[in-house]
Order: structure tokens, then sequence, then C-alpha cells
């Protein structure tokens, strides 16, 4: 059986700054697969090769695989759906199969939207998809489906089907990804002129932040074997020739004592990699002892989840940090010789001008290295998306990128949220850039500085950095911002009413969770993580349906 994975060609002006990631899944799910005894697996990444549709469609016709599979972030899903269009439309009898954190929770309405697509993988993919696809390579899957946990899809009648969670990978040891499947010229990190992976060294988060959606789909935490993914690290150094890593998960600290034995494996081994995370604050905090230690295994780069400028907004997230903890935490990072990069989140209900401002300014006072400022994006399947409400009037996914204004503020145009935040970018980074990066006295973090603000000004020159594109300069201080949303996916208030009711299968699904008996935060500074479960004391999960569930399209 032939199977071929794709990554939709989405672009969004985002992430892709520094460089092009590699898709952490394919790895992941190719291993599975080959380990499986699936020896025809490829994969093309249309995202890197910026291949047009038709050009798409050829290749698959050419390579006629039996199965092509395919992802979806949120804003990536329209892309995705469009892939395999474009798969069943070059080869009519393929099996297409979606997988990712939006069709997840939003089957229903991908289904009804793409009825092209066979299956959707609901959750960890590695083991649904080799139970899938040997019920595929029978040819008994529309016999066996229903039985098949974790996946979703239509049945005869045009219902959709959800079939029962399956369970977590309790052991992340046993997963074997494949690196060789991915073209590694292709994954450039520009500030350091490197390939650049994306392995995992856990997955999920054992907190719930309200705009946040990762503890819904990986449904536990669980972390690997410190001594067992340095292996997995060497090899991507010796084979490959990494020379960055981003761990992609949640939390990478949350373990103190597993993430202080990662960093001595590759301290021992003399690994030859350096590498950034993602953490929280109150981790840097506990850790501020040990951060020349994180630093001496190769940790360069730590972006924190400081989300707000006002303590109101961090009380909204329920982030439980206050803005003089974010402002240490900066601190502590510059002094161990860490790049600090903290994130802020813009453009909810009460953003104004005075709002943007201070973000600004408390830029300037905390003296990060670097600054993301990003649209607040509320996820269909996220807490503060039921809060929000009817207020969600975009619902054009494609544009649930961080970077386009989906919320309107009540004081402000979407417009004028843009302006503004572009405005704090130009004026941060033109400091950095005259002030302070040329002048570091650390050889090493005077390099990556100059590498990041080369990436800054490539994107900015080519207008892909915050899709630039769609600022038009009409001469002087006036601009002209065409957000393009698809306007038939802008609904109104009452829209948003109606559709609640006649269509209340469209929202998210997330009951295959299982609901956590109290609601914690992220990051909160009193609380215990339970090694042996990887929660924290008051969280459980309550078990799978026992029955498919069944929803009309």
């Amino acid at each position: 059986m032939r199977i071929l994975m794709i990554q939709p060609n989405y672009h969004a002006g985002g992430a892709e700054i520094a460089g092009n990631w590699p898709p952490g899944w394919v790895a992941y799910i190719a291993g599975a697969l080959k380990q499986a005894g699936y020896t025809d697996v490829s994969f093309l990444d249309a995202m890197c090769e910026h291949m047009p549709d038709d050009v798409l469609r050829e290749y698959i016709r050419k390579h006629a695989p039996d199965v092509v599979l395919a992802t979806a972030i949120t804003p990536m899903i329209y892309k995705a759906q469009t892939t395999l269009q474009l798969a069943r439309e070059a080869l009519p009898g393929c099996v297409t199969i979606l997988g990712g954190i939006h069709p997840t929770f939003m089957y229903t309405q991908v289904l009804g939207e793409a009825p092209w697509i066979d299956y959707i993988v609901r959750g960890e993919g590695e083991e649904i998809i080799v139970n899938l696809l040997r019920s595929v390579e029978k040819g008994t899957d529309k016999e066996d489906r229903a039985r098949i946990q974790g996946i979703a899809f239509l049945d005869e009648a045009g219902q959709v089907v959800a079939t029962p969670a399956h369970p977590v990978i309790q052991d992340l040891d046993t997963l074997t990804p494949d690196w060789s499947i991915l073209n590694w010229n292709h994954y450039i990190y520009i500030p350091l002129n490197c390939r650049v992976a994306v392995p995992n060294f856990a997955r999920g988060c054992p907190f719930t932040c309200r705009f946040c959606s990762q503890w819904k789909f990986w449904r536990t935490y669980r972390h690997r074997n410190p001594k067992k993914f340095v292996d997995e690290v060497e090899i991507l150094v010796r084979d490959y020739n990494v020379r960055f890593m981003i761990l992609a998960d949640e939390e990478p600290t949350i373990f103190k004592r597993q993430f202080v034995a990662l960093c001595q494996e590759l301290i021992d081994r003399k690994v030859n990699i350096h590498w950034g995370i993602n953490t929280r604050v109150t981790d840097i905090m506990r850790d501020r002892d040990l951060l020349p230690f994180y630093r001496k295994a190769g940790l360069v780069h730590v972006s924190l989840g400081t989300e707000a400028a006002a303590q109101l907004n961090l009380d909204v997230f329920r982030k439980q940090t206050t803005v003089e903890q974010n402002k240490l935490a900066v601190k502590l990072l510059r002094d161990a010789g860490i790049v600090a990069e903290v994130q802020f989140i813009m453009g909810l209900e009460n953003e104004t001008k005075e709002t943007i401002e201070e973000t600004y300014r408390l830029a300037q006072d905390w003296k990060p290295d670097m600054v993301n400022w990003n649209m607040y994006t509320p996820w269909p399947f996220a807490e503060l998306f039921e809060d929000l409400g009817d207020r969600v009037e975009v619902r054009d996914y494609s544009k649930y990128n961080f970077v386009t204004p989906i919320m309107k503020p009540e004081a402000m145009t979407r417009e004028e949220v843009l302006k503004g935040v572009l405005r704090n970018y130009a004026r941060f980074y033109a400091r950095k850039s005259f002030f302070e990066y040329p002048w570091i006295r650390d050889k090493f973090k005077r390099r990556y500085m100059l590498g990041c603000l080369k990436a800054f000004l490539k994107t900015t020159w080519n207008k892909t950095f915050y899709d630039l594109e769609r600022v038009k300069y009409k001469g002087g201080m006036s601009t002209e911002i065409d957000l393009g949303f698809d306007q038939s996916k802008v609904l109104t208030q009452e829209q948003i009413a109606e559709l609640k009711i006649s269509r209340p299968d469209l929202s998210a699904d997330v009951n295959f969770k299982g609901t956590p008996i109290k609601i914690l935060a992220c990051g909160g500074p009193d609380q215990q993580i339970d090694e042996a479960t990887g929660l924290p004391p008051a969280v459980s999960e309550k078990p799978a349906p026992q029955r498919p569930v069944v929803s009309s399209v």
C-alpha cells in the first residue's frame, strides 16, 4: 500500500519569519507506519515548496498513492481540505485522511464542508492511524470503522459518526520517529543559518489556560526518558546535521528533575546543538540558580508566556502571574546569557490605543531581547471562545493566524489594532538594531540576535512578515488595510445566535477529553505536579463514551 503524507501549502507571515519549520507530525506518523510494516511511505512539503494547486494535483496523480494523509491547525484547515480534494480529483479511488487539532474538535463542520474526506483522526495519531490503515489495507474499513477508536467519518446516510477516544500513548519512548523522511535542506533556521528540528520531549500540559486547547488535545501530560530523548537528539545531530532545535513541548520545564536530567545528558555527551523552548515565567523564577547550567547545556532562547501587559488580562487568561514576575523572569534569563523573548496577546474586546502603547512601554521597561505582539485568536474549542460568545463575528478560520485581528475591540477598529501593533514592532526593533544588538559583548548572543534581526528585516522587505502585503501605503502617514476576510464567514450577532440554535452540532466537540474536576491555572505558583501521572492532583479524566456519537450534517 502506497502512503503519501502532505503538509498543506499554507502561509501566514508569523512563525515563518525565522525560517521553515520541519513538520514533526510527519516524522512521528511515518515512524509509526514503518514500525507497523508499511514501507512505501513518502512525504511532500507543499508548504515549503509553495506548490500551486494544479501542480499538487498532478504530483498526486503521478505518484498514485492508495492513501493520502494531511494535517491541519485551525488557520490551515481550508488548505488542508483543498489538499485532500485535489487528491480525490486526481485519484478518485484513494483514501483521504485528515488529522490535527482543528479537525479533532471540529470534525462535524469539516466533514460537512469537505465530504471527500474519508476519515478524520482525532487526537494523538500514531496508534490510531496504524489501526485504521490495517483495516483499509484489508478492504474492511467500512465494516470496521465504527469499532476503530479515535476517528470520525460520514456514514452511508450522510451522518457524522465519531467513535470513542483512543487511549493516549502512555510510554512516549515507544515512539519511533523516522527523521529520514524529511528533506532537511528545506529546514533552515535563519538566525544561525543551520538546520533546525522540532522534536517532542513531552506532550500535553497539566494546566488549563482559558485561551489554549493543547491540554484538551493531548489529554494528559507525559514526558520521555531524558536519556532516550537525547539518543534521538544525537541522531538528528549526527545523521542530519541539525544544529538547532525547538522543543515542541508546551511546558518542558514542568518536571524540574526531568528537565535537569535532559540538560545533564546533553552536557555529558557533548552534543553539539543549541536550542530553545517555550515555558512559564514561574518556572524561570523557580530555577533561577540553574539558568547558567541550562545555558551550558545549549539552551540559548526562551520564549516566555507573559501574554498580557495588564494584570486584568492576565487574570482573564487565568495565568496567575503578575506583571512584576514577568519583568523579573526576563532579567534572570538575560543575566544568564539566555535570549529572553516575551509574548503579548493583543486585540481583545477591551483593547485601546492606550493599552497597545502600554505594551510598548513595558517592553522598554522589561528589556527583553525580543518581543512578539500576537493577535488574540479565539480557538473555537477553547474556553474563552464560549465566554466571548456572539462577539466572535469572524469565523474565517484562515485568518486565525496570530497576525490578523479577529476580535473587534469596543473602542477601536481591527485596522487600528493592527496599525498600533506594527508601530510597536517598528519602534522596538529599530532601537534594538541601532542601540543594542551590534554592541552585545557575548559573541554568540550578538551573532544570534543579528541573525534574528536579519530574518526580521528580510521578511519585512518582502512583505511576508505579519502579512504586510495587506497594508497599502497611500503617501505620508496614510495607510489602507485589507484584512482579507471571506465576508461569507463574517457573521452578524443574529446569524451566530441562529446558528447556535439550528446547528448546535457544528460547535466544537471536546467531550472525548474528559472534564477536569477543577479548572486550574497555567503557571499557578502553588500548584504541584504528580510525577507519576503527569497531572496536578485535582485533575482526573472521565471515561470515554462507549458508543459512537452520531449527528446529522
